[in-house]
This record gives structure tokens, C-alpha cells and sequence, in this order.
């Protein structure tokens, strides 16, 4: 593998078995760097042969990896630790070239996914099981929790390192094997330079397999990882729309998945709210990552008592931050990630005004740096009113009672996350219990996932729960009887 260089495009292979391969036949696509779309690396192409000698290789890993002790299966993970760490200068550069990933965004799913790793360092010894009581004299009855197998991720773009990590290393912390899928905008961030940080640490060959494949040619890959039988789970994240597809392909067969999906968040701001503070937050949980986050805040409901003086506040800090360059650390966001990316933003807006709303702030863009965008007076008729539009959109609301606000902020197929600026911290919490949404922070924003929380949405932001309760996911239970006397029976 080759150092990042600005004037040099990389060229990757796939990891199969512990080898770094070309796809059969050789085939490649270009990854493009969403900012200038020049070519930021030559990637594989996979074919379904590829996509079965992963699966063949996983299979093949999986007997030896799920009998290695947890102490040697937590050293591997500190040691990637470590090496991500090393390499955080240069991963930096790789997000911003491939993913539009700004500074403050790279370094943050660095540290993330370091603590990932280190907090999964110690699922090894926490996935055993528990002793049940039996009513049978004589009889100890043992659940006890195991490996499933092959385990077939598929990661998104969009937090690419951060949600990388994330998709294999519960998995492969329980003793399952992997063949990963990164999405084809992110199969580096996504993907190949997990694979990279993994095979340095001393996983074994086989035990993490990644492979990649060009725009338009996922079929090629998803096929046989929902056909063949060895492939007993899947961990995806990404759209609903895709998830209901993948779930509905996973029980056609009757494998588990879990699913973490897209987001409608809310930020509820109460009259007693500390005003300065919840535009920061406001601020921040709307246009991070331009807007790219499934946690980014969609909404902002604030009380009429102080709408006013908020929406001024508001717009006029949304007016100040400036899209460019996301390799330059004085740019705060960069580009969206593709032009259909960008499409999709600017027909959102485009229904929303034709149905009456108004754009205070943005609306345009340059390239693809999309402008901070505020609207209001958006009818409940316009799409983007309880729809996900993954940019840097924000639409802010006034509200007369804080029935009305809750009712506002549930009135949407997603649940993932959402936030309450409030004085009164009790009420807060009192509010997130009516809030459907699986993650409600009290004076904090929609985005924020440490990575030993149970992260995770309700209704059609999916059912995924990570931290340690992915180990339920992951694993089968097991139910050991062992009798201690010799029984008799009625026959």
C-alpha cells in the first residue's frame, strides 16, 4: 500500500485471505475526490468470484478464530488501537480527499474509533454466559453464548472510519469472522484501510476480508453474501430505504441483521433554555459535516417566547460558516459527497419553497460546497418537512405548548435521535420519555455517540443497539444441561 500523496493516484487492492488482491480479471473504478473530482485512488472492481472466495475465506477462519483465547483477541485490538493512532496524521488527509471530511470531523472518528477498538477489547471476556436455575434435581443448566460465523458488513460513507470500525469490530471482538462492503463513495476510509490497520495488528488471514466494487455493481457483491449459507448476519448502516430492502433479503433466508439507519432528529428548545448556548449547539448539530451525519438536526422547534430572538441569532451565525477546501484546517465543512448529493439537497429546498417556506440563510452552492441553508414556514405537505435531506438543511419552527412541540417532534417515520435545551434539567428528562427516538440528549446535540453507549433508533431508524449489547447480536445462545445424577424416566 502507498503513503497518501496529493499528486499521485493510489492504487488499492482488496484483502482476501489475508492477501492483497486485484479483482478477478483485473477490473478497476475510479474514486473521486468529492471536492475538485479529480481521481483520489484506482480501486477494485469485485466480481462474484471475489465476493465467494471471501466468503470461502471467512469460513475457512472462523473455527481457529472463535477457539483463540479472549487475551489474545484483546491484544490485537489495543494493537490496532495503536496503530490507528500512529497513522492519524495521514488518515486525516485520506478523509478529506475521499469524503469531503473536514479536520475537526476526521480527528474526531480517529479518536472514536480508537476507543471502539479498546472498549471491544474486552468483549472477549464478556460474552461467556450465566448459569440457569433448573427445577430438575441434580441438573445445572448453562447459557452460553457463541460465535455465529461469517458475518457480512456493510459500511457507509459517510462517517466512513468511525462506522467502518464499527461494523466489523463487534463482530470480530465475539469470534465471528468478517467479509466487509464498503460503500463504493468511501472503499478506502470504509474499508481497505481498516484492513490495512487490521492485518498490521496480526489478525489472522481470513478473519477480516474487504471487498470492493464499482458504482452500480453491488449486486455483484450483496448476491452471495445474502445467499450463501455460511454468512449467518449481517451488520449494515445506512439509509431506511436500503435497510428495509436488506432486511426483508436477510429473512427471506432467515438470517439476523441488524440495522442502523437514517434520521429526522429534532432539537426541542423550552422557553427556560439558556439562549446563546442552545444556538451553539443548534449550530454545530445542523451543519457538522455539512450536514451529512445520520444525527445531524433536521428540525428546531423553539418556543414563540423566544423564537424570535433565536431564529435572529441563528441565522446570523448560519450566514458566517463557510463550505471549501476540507484538506485546508481552516475550512469548518467541505463539499457534499457527489452530485446526486447535491441534486437531492436542492430539490428539497426547491419543494419546500414552492409549498411556501422561506430561506433565510444559504440555499446555494459552489461546486459542491453546499451554503448553510435556514428555513421556515415549511408546510407540513413539503417532503422536507419530516423527511431526511442529507445536507447542511436545517428548518426552524416556533412552538405555543410543550404538548405541541412533542407532538411536532414525533411526527415523523424516524426515531433515531433528538435533543432538549431546557433550564430545568428534570424536565428535560421527563421530555426525552415522550420523545420516540432512541437517543435523547438533555442540553446537548442530536449528534454525540460515545462508543460504549447502546447507540441505536427506534421505528424506521432501525432496531441496532451497539456498545456491549451488540454481543447479543452477534452471538448464539447456547443451552449446555449437565446432570449430575442418573435420572429416571417414564418410558
Amino acid at each position: 500500500m502507498q503513503n497518501p500523496s496529493t499528486t499521485q493516484i493510489k492504487k488499492y487492492r482488496q484483502l482476501i485471505a489475508g492477501e492483497w488482491v486485484q479483482a478477478a480479471g483485473g477490473a478497476t473504478f475510479n474514486d473521486m475526490n468529492p471536492y475538485d473530482d479529480t481521481v483520489f485512488a484506482e480501486i477494485p472492481a469485485s466480481r462474484e468470484v471475489d465476493t465467494q472466495r471471501a466468503i470461502d475465506a471467512a469460513a475457512k477462519a472462523f473455527p481457529t478464530w472463535a477457539a483463540m483465547g479472549a487475551r489474545e483477541r484483546q491484544a490485537l485490538f489495543l494493537k490496532a488501537a495503536d496503530i490507528l493512532l500512529r497513522r492519524a496524521d495521514e488518515i486525516v488527509l485520506l478523509m478529506a480527499q475521499e469524503t469531503g471530511c473536514a479536520n475537526a470531523f476526521s480527528r474526531f472518528q480517529i479518536q472514536w474509533a480508537v476507543g471502539l477498538l479498546r472498549q471491544a477489547a474486552g468483549y472477549p471476556y464478556l460474552s461467556g454466559g450465566e448459569i440457569v436455575p433448573s427445577d430438575t434435581p441434580g441438573v445445572f443448566a448453562m447459557a452460553i453464548r457463541k460465535p455465529l460465523g461469517v458475518v457480512g458488513g456493510i459500511s457507509p460513507w459517510n462517517g466512513s472510519l468511525a462506522l467502518g470500525f464499527r461494523t466489523v469490530v463487534a463482530p470480530l471482538a465475539c469470534g465471528n469472522t468478517v467479509v466487509l462492503k464498503p460503500s463504493e463513495d468511501a472503499p478506502v476510509c470504509a474499508g481497505l484501510l481498516i484492513g490495512e490497520i487490521m492485518t498490521e495488528a496480526g489478525f489472522p488471514p481470513g478473519v477480516l476480508n474487504v471487498i470492493t466494487h464499482a458504482p452500480g455493481q453491488v449486486a455483484q457483491i450483496a448476491d452471495p453474501l445474502f445467499e450463501r449459507r455460511e454468512v449467518r448476519a449481517y451488520n449494515f448502516t445506512g439509509s431506511s430505504a436500503t435497510g428495509s430492502i436488506l432486511a426483508a433479503r436477510a429473512g427471506k433466508h432467515l438470517k439476523r441483521i441488524s440495522l442502523e439507519l437514517g434520521g429526522y432528529n429534532p432539537m426541542i428548545v423550552l422557553k427556560d433554555a439558556d439562549l446563546e448556548y442552545s444556538v451553539d449547539t443548534a449550530i454545530f448539530a445542523a451543519f457538522f459535516h455539512q450536514g451529512q451525519i445520520c444525527m445531524n438536526t433536521r428540525k428546531i422547534l423553539v418556543d414563540r417566547a423566544i423564537f424570535n430572538d433565536f431564529l435572529e441569532r441563528f441565522v446570523s451565525r448560519a450566514k458566517t460558516i463557510k463550505a471549501g477546501d476540507p484538506a485546508d484546517p481552516a475550512n469548518k465543512i467541505g463539499p457534499l459527497i457527489n452530485d446526486q448529493a447535491v441534486a437531492n439537497v436542492k430539490n428539497g429546498i426547491a419543494q419546500a419553497v414552492k409549498a411556501g417556506a422561506r430561506v433565510l440563510a444559504g440555499g446555494n452552492c459552489n461546486g459542491r460546497c453546499f451554503e448553510p441553508t435556514v428555513l421556515v414556514d415549511v408546510p407540513p405537505h413539503a417532503p422536507i418537512y419530516c423527511e431526511e435531506v442529507f445536507g447542511p438543511v436545517v428548518q426552524v419552527e416556533p412552538f405555543d405548548s410543550e404538548s405541541e412541540a412533542l407532538q411536532k417532534a414525533n411526527a415523523t417515520q424516524f426515531g433515531l435521535s433528538a435533543s432538549v435545551m431546557t433550564g430545568d434539567v428534570w424536565k428535560g428528562v421527563s421530555f426525552a420519555g415522550e420523545i420516540q427516538a432512541g437517543m435523547v440528549n438533555v442540553n446537548g446535540p442530536t449528534m454525540g455517540g460515545e462508543p460504549q453507549i447502546p447507540f441505536g433508533g427506534v421505528k424506521d431508524s432501525g432496531w441496532a443497539r451497539f456498545g456491549r449489547w451488540a454481543i447479543e447480536m452477534f452471538t448464539d445462545l447456547n443451552l449446555v444441561t449437565v446432570s449430575r445424577d442418573k435420572r429416571k424416566y417414564p418410558l
